[in-house]
Formats: structure tokens, sequence, C-alpha cells
């Protein structure tokens, strides 16, 4: 119990300092969002307005930095975020509600199945060593090497552009209202299906590699030695003591991929157009967008801190050592 709740005081002080962080860089930032946001809507925003959009975004001089930073913990205690300036008016919390099941439904069905798959094939590469599933290991970390944009651009160049088998940009087909119909489904899967392959592909040989370097170590260990001379099961002796000690620095591994999730992956966004929230991310930076910035730093750095959380249980359940600290 008192490992538990150590480890919960760390993570405290560090939400803490992650939202402190958070709120001051955006502040060091050059650049005015104001006369920006009036800039971006002459016509409709006039310049005599400037004072009150100061006061409403909490950029007021007036307003000392401590009393702002006081100000912004009140905001975030309650739940709200602020008020959007590149959507202005609209909330930052209904623009990140709109974005977060875009990036999670993709980034994260794409992390599931690289882990899973790279898992299973780095414990028979590791099981079997020597043999010519080695092989597979410089393809894949080939993949790997290339830059994440540059793989992104070949797959749009070759099954966009040149076979037209999928389309080079967008999250679903825009002449669909969105709804749980099949029709609409289909779509969001089939302009979804390209980025998805693009992440498995350059993400697959970390978790490849890593697993069968621990089982290149862990099926050397004495006790799966006595197991096989015991004569269990060659399957039993895969899964049930070679794989299950050594999938546990995957797990922390993938507990920070799926807090991670939620902040999307920037670059793939970016290059097919989704509406993540990577993309979000983008713009708010490009247009000093603090409010934006923050409430999307804020919710990467609650789901990496759960995903921590999650990961220390999973330890728990996995090497019963863990439940004996402290």
């Amino acid at each position: 119990m008192r490992f538990f709740l150590r480890r919960l005081g760390f993570y405290l002080i560090t939400f803490w300092a992650a939202v402190t962080i958070n709120f001051f860089i955006p502040r060091i930032m050059p650049g005015d969002p104001v006369r920006a946001l009036i800039a971006k809507n002459q016509g409709r925003i006039s310049t005599d307005a400037e004072a009150a959009l100061r006061v409403l975004f909490g950029l007021d001089k007036d307003t000392s930095l401590w009393q702002q930073y006081l100000d912004y913990w009140g905001l975030i205690l309650r739940g709200d975020l602020g008020v959007s300036f590149t959507y202005f008016p609209t909330p930052v919390a209904d623009v990140i509600a709109q974005a977060i099941p875009w990036t999670i439904g993709l980034v994260g069905i794409a992390t599931i199945i690289s882990f899973t798959v790279g898992t299973l094939i780095g414990s028979g590469i590791g099981w079997r060593r020597g043999t010519w599933a080695d092989s597979l290991l410089p393809i894949s970390t080939f993949f790997s090497a290339v830059p994440y944009f540059w793989l992104a651009l070949i797959a749009i160049s070759i099954f966009s552009v040149t076979l037209g088998w999928f389309p080079a940009s967008g999250s679903y087909d825009r002449s669909l209202v969105p709804t749980f119909s099949w029709e609409f489904i289909s779509s969001v899967i089939y302009y979804g299906t390209l980025p998805a392959l693009t992440i498995v592909v350059s993400s697959i040989s970390g978790w490849i590699l890593g697993m069968r370097n621990m089982m290149v170590t862990v099926s050397s260990e004495d006790y799966v030695t006595v197991a096989q001379a015991k004569g269990v099961s060659e399957r039993t002796a895969l899964f049930g003591y070679s794989a299950r000690n050594a999938i546990l620095p995957q797990v922390s591994s993938f507990a920070l991929s799926l807090g991670f999730i939620v902040g999307g992956t920037l670059i793939m966004e970016i290059v097919f157009s989704y509406q993540g929230i990577g993309y979000y991310l983008f713009t708010a930076v490009a247009a000093k967008d603090y409010p934006l910035m923050q409430g999307i730093f804020l919710v990467i750095t609650v789901a990496v801190l759960f995903a921590n959380i999650v990961a220390d249980f999973i330890y728990g359940v996995l090497d019963p050592r863990t439940r004996q600290e402290g």
C-alpha cells in the first residue's frame, strides 16, 4: 500500500509541474495572439475590441502573471480550458472533444496492432534465434529508420497517386454526414487505412527488436531450462515461462505509447490532413493559440500519467516482486 501511495504522490507532483510548465511556456513565446486573431478576422472583429479580447483570454496586462497562474488553476479545476483563438468563439474543450476520437481511433488501433504483432513476432524470433527468422530484423529495422514523413509521402505516392487504392488526405468522405451508419464507418476505415498502415510499418520494428532481445536473455535462464527438462510443452515454455517475463519491459513502453496516443502522431496527421489532435496542435502553435495549446498539452499530460499508473498496476500483476516493495 505504501508503495502505491508513494507512486500516487509522485504523479501528483509531476502533474503540478507539468501544469506549471504548460502555463508558462506559451506565454514566453514570441507573437501577439490577440492581434493575430483580429487580423485573421478583418471586418468581423473591430480593432476596438482588442482590450476586451485580452481580458477574455486572460492576457490583460493589468493582471499579474501570478494572478493569471492562480486563475488558470481555478479554471482547470472547474474543467474550463478557455476559448480557442483559432476557432473563436468555440471553447477549447469542444475542439479537443471533436479531435480526440479521431486520434484514438486511428493511432490507438494502429499502436495496439503494431504492439501485438511485433511482440508475437519478436517472441518467435527470440525463441528460435539463429534461424532464418533473424533475417526479418534488418527488414523491419530499415522501415523504422526511414523518416516518418518520408515513409508517409512514399505511401501516398504509391498507393494513392499511382495505384489509386486509397485517398491521399482527409479522414472521411466529406459528402457524407457523420453518423453511425455503415456507409460512414466504412468511409472512415477506408480513409484511415493508409495512415494506420504507415504507423504500423514504422513502429513495429521497435516492438520486434525489444521483445526479441529480452526473449534471448530470458530463454537462457535456468528456470526455463528446468521447465523444458521436466517435459513441459514448447508452447508452455514459450508463453508461460519465457514470454511472460520477457514482456515486462514491453508493458512499460506500451503503457507510455497508449498515453501518447492522445497526443496523436503530429507528422502523420499533417501529411494526411487528418483531423486528429496532432493536427489541431499544429494549427494552435502556428496561430499562437495559447488556450488550445495548453488544453492539448494538459490532456496529453493526464493521459501519459494515467498510462504510467496503469503500467504500475500491470507490473504488480505480472511481477509479484513489485507488490513487495516498501
